[in-house]
């Protein structure tokens, strides 16, 4: 007869266990550990409050616990603090059953699809079921244990719904595995039903130990990196994508001492901007749709495209258009295999810094460089470049309405290495990505994987908490505003002196453009009354954002003019408390300054019309399809 164990053992609910055990998790990565749960957004109701929200209050010491106003805006804020903390520190976000929990499924979306990790607490129903149904309950007749939590799945990276105590510790454990993993990391889910979250049960000790999870940094294979080398070394025209992964894995010094090495051109998609500084020699500023004409010319007759932790979206391959020359291949570093062997390339599969620093040194014994006369051209092509830059920020009318990118010049001419800027959607992140000059690597906070309105204001709140000290500036449209201000309340509540840039230009602008050239006429994209027609037309909406935002406790500096924006702009940076800047720009149906796209987009345009302006467009967009390659 064996003998027996004995193993020390604590009596907690469901809840309390995971507070305890999310606050003794941390991370490493090349000696620097950090807790892996930073802090925990909640919104309560009854399918949490007497769980998870006890729980919180039992361990208050051991969990600091946010306050938010939205579901999806948690989310959002976590997200940012994750990406601001280079994906070794995120925050958890725990939500009611029925319409709490489905509000979280945007936000999972966007931490997915943007590979940043964030931990998901929703509440579920009964596992005991003693009353069928019970509240905000989803019915569904085939299966009795689908709850609205299973919208969550195919957003999320892992998923568990947890209907017994005991199933707690295997899942936690695979949940921080997940959101550890460079590879795998995004929304994780534990659904948790609101009566096992009180229930209580006897936890082993050992699960509340301190754990350190190592955020691996994988070494290229040996064969995949002699090829790589080969394909550089061979190369003409050779042009590197900076993408989100060079961030991610903090590997801009050596991406910079590849390009210095080499001459190798660096361009950046909306994710991997600032990967480096505006005026490196080799940063060659946006790619794709959005890109700058620098760097989409070099793009069109590269030889070899070399992919560094990007996805190749169709915004950066301009929908399979942009790649044209003859023969092009690609090399793909990426730490994950899915995206390393897109559009028929050769994989480096690993870690960004660790990929970047094996080609340099292989360059570096093999003396390559690219030929004096392709630096040369570049050059002189990005001067050209940043003249239209200027051009655009030029405001030497100060009495005058500002254009959106004389907004932008101003904001250039104020701000140094430590500004962060954060937006999502509208016509900013085109103007932007074509624009402005980042200075830091982390200055360029684009959300451009889903292009979510209403991500910037929770984001900033995330990012100021991750970097205190740092001004944040959230740049928001009125449509994006008006998605979702909610958490202006949260960062009053909290003093996080954020500084929301409110651009007014009275309704989607970059849809309206959008619409427009695809034949849409900018139906239903400017925020007007009705006209005699019954399409909206008539006179901007008599709404007043700037007093909307000052309602939810902001302090809000009003500008008319260039000048005035100067002085606010200068006055938000300064401050010690949540400040917005309300600025009226051109309207929506007017362009906003910069020049327009380099490169296409594939948006498609009715086969069939009577409307000239529909019938034009299909013409247009017939020639561009034309174009269109699949790389092989």
């Amino acid at each position: 007869m064996s003998p027996t164990t004995t193993t020390a053992t604590t009596r907690l609910t469901v809840a309390q266990a995971l507070v305890r055990f999310l606050a003794a998790q941390y991370t490493e990565r090349d000696g620097e550990r950090r807790r892996l749960i930073g802090a925990t957004w909640g919104i309560f109701g009854h399918g949490n409050v007497a769980g998870l929200g006890q729980a919180l209050v039992e361990y208050a010491d051991d969990m600091p616990y946010l306050q938010g106003r939205n579901e999806q805006s948690m989310v959002h804020a976590a997200v940012g603090y994750a990406r601001q903390s280079n994906r070794l520190s995120t925050h958890a976000v725990t939500t009611s059953i029925g319409p709490g929990a489905t509000n979280l499924v945007t936000g999972a979306a966007l931490a997915t699809i943007n590979h940043l990790p964030v931990l998901l607490l929703p509440g579920d129903i009964f596992a005991t079921r003693p009353a069928d149904p019970v509240l905000q309950q989803l019915e569904v007749p085939y299966a009795g244990d689908i709850s609205v939590n299973d919208t969550l799945r195919p957003v999320s990276r892992y998923f568990d719904r947890i209907t017994r105590p005991e199933a707690l510790i295997p899942a936690a454990l695979q949940a921080m595995r997940v959101l550890t993993d460079p590879v795998e990391t995004g929304a994780v889910i534990l659904a948790l039903p609101q009566d096992v979250q009180a229930e209580a049960y006897d936890w082993p000790e050992e699960f509340f130990a301190e754990r350190t999870w190592t955020v691996r940094r994988p070494a290229a294979d040996v064969a995949e990196l002699a090829a790589a080398i080969d394909a550089i070394r061979g190369a003409r025209r050779p042009l590197i994508v900076a993408g989100g992964g060079v961030h991610h894995a903090r590997a801009e010094d050596a991406l910079a001492e590849l390009a210095e090495a080499t001459g190798i051109p660096v361009a950046s998609t909306q994710a991997g901007k600032g990967s480096l500084r505006f005026d490196h020699p080799q940063d060659v500023g946006g790619i794709g749709h959005t890109g700058t004409a620098t760097a989409n010319e070099l793009a069109r007759t590269a030889d070899l495209v070399i992919g560094v932790g990007t996805r190749w979206t169709d915004f950066t391959t301009a929908s399979n258009t942009l790649f044209a020359a003859d023969g092009v291949r690609f090399l793909n570093l990426n730490i994950a295999p899915y995206d390393g062997h897109k559009l028929s390339g050769l994989p480096l599969v690993a870690d960004a810094r660790a990929g970047l620093e094996a080609l340099s040194e292989a360059m570096e014994v093999h003396g390559h460089r690219v030929a004096d006369a392709y630096v040369a051209e570049y050059a002189e092509d990005k001067q050209r470049w940043e003249h239209r830059v200027d051009a655009c920020y030029e405001a030497d009318e100060p009495d005058t309405r500002p254009t959106q990118a004389q907004v932008l010049g101003l904001l250039d001419e104020l701000v140094d290495e430590s500004d962060i800027l954060i937006n999502a959607a509208g016509s900013l992140p085109g103007d932007l990505h074509k624009l402005w000059r980042a200075r830091s690597r982390d200055q360029y906070h684009l959300e451009y994987g889903y292009s979510c309105m209403g991500y910037e204001i929770p984001a900033a709140i995330g990012v100021r908490i991750a970097a205190p000290g740092r001004p944040v500036w959230a740049l928001v449209g009125d449509g994006t505003y008006l998605m979702m201000p909610t958490e202006i309340v949260t960062a009053v509540q909290e003093n996080v002196p954020i500084k929301v840039l409110l651009i007014q230009n009275h309704g989607y602008a970059s849809i309206g453009g959008l619409s427009q050239a695809t034949g849409g006429e900018r139906f239903g994209t400017a925020y007007r009354f009705r006209s005699d027609d019954g399409t909206f037309t008539g006179t901007p909406l008599p709404v007043d954002l700037a007093a909307n935002a000052a309602s939810l406790g902001m302090r809000v500096l009003r500008a008319k003019t260039v000048r005035d924006l100067r002085a606010a702009l200068a006055e938000a940076r300064a401050a010690d408390t949540p400040t917005c800047v309300y600025v009226e720009t051109e309207t929506a149906d007017t362009v906003s300054g910069p020049p327009p796209a380099q490169a296409w987009w594939d948006v498609p345009v009715a086969e069939t019309a009577t409307r000239a302006s529909a019938v034009k467009a299909r013409e247009e967009y017939d020639r561009h399809v034309s174009t269109r390659r699949r790389h092989l």
